[in-house]
């Protein structure tokens, strides 16, 4: 009788292949469709870039469209991800909601410097409405907002912040910030450090949402 031991280390295997092989598709597709737009970038293309047989794009994917929404919720749930533990690490050692808000936006800035690529793509498919995949776009711009909005109103309830900030409204203005100053930074600015600009913007969270003056 065969051991049970054998047959779960296979697959595990094949599935840390297959994520393996996904990340190097998604690493492939961002690039290109960065580089000349999602219409004029092939299957054969993304395939060739990321070293693997073009039949291999399509036993992940059933298409070029259906890969890109996976990488919209891929790379957005990085995001997410990186924005919650940055909160939960500031809750853990006892900071406030403000210091939590301020950990995020680093925590963004660092997830952009790593991603360019798949930034400046999500960025500019945010203001394109005819895309198939638009709902995707949208449930998963949500999941990172709605990371800052719990941070927002758990710092309203306990009067850390003002009873009138509007959560939704500043937590998508925050994710925006640091989205387009982080784009205008890796274009425009790579003489500034990081911290430089995470400097600047926690000046501006601690001017407009703490209400602090000093």
């Amino acid at each position: 009788m065969t051991a049970p031991g054998p047959v779960r280390i296979e697959v595990m295997d094949s599935s840390s292949r297959r994520r393996a092989t996904r990340a190097k598709l998604y690493e492939a597709a961002v690039t290109l469709i960065a580089e000349q737009g999602f219409s004029a970038t092939t299957v054969d293309e993304i395939a060739e870039r990321a070293g693997v047989a073009k039949g291999t794009v399509y036993y992940n994917f059933k298409s070029k469209t259906e890969l890109f929404e996976e990488l919209l919720r891929f790379g957005v749930g990085l995001l997410t991800a990186s924005l919650q533990e940055a909160a939960d690490r500031t809750a853990e050692r006892g900071g406030t909601k403000v210091e939590a808000l301020d950990a995020m936006i680093r925590a963004g800035l660092v997830f952009i410097d790593r991603y360019p690529a798949f930034t400046q793509l999500y960025v500019a498919e945010l203001w394109r409405t005819n895309r198939a995949w638009q709902s995707t776009l949208l449930v998963v711009r949500q999941q990172a907002v709605a990371v800052v909005e719990t941070v927002l109103r758990e710092g309203v309830e306990a009067g850390e912040l003002s009873e009138e900030v509007d959560i939704p409204l500043t937590a998508a203005a925050l994710v925006g910030m640091v989205l387009v100053a982080a784009l205008d930074w890796q274009a425009f600015q790579r003489e500034r450090s990081l911290d430089d600009v995470h400097g600047a913007l926690s000046l501006l969270l601690h001017g407009r949402v703490s209400g602090r003056r000093d």
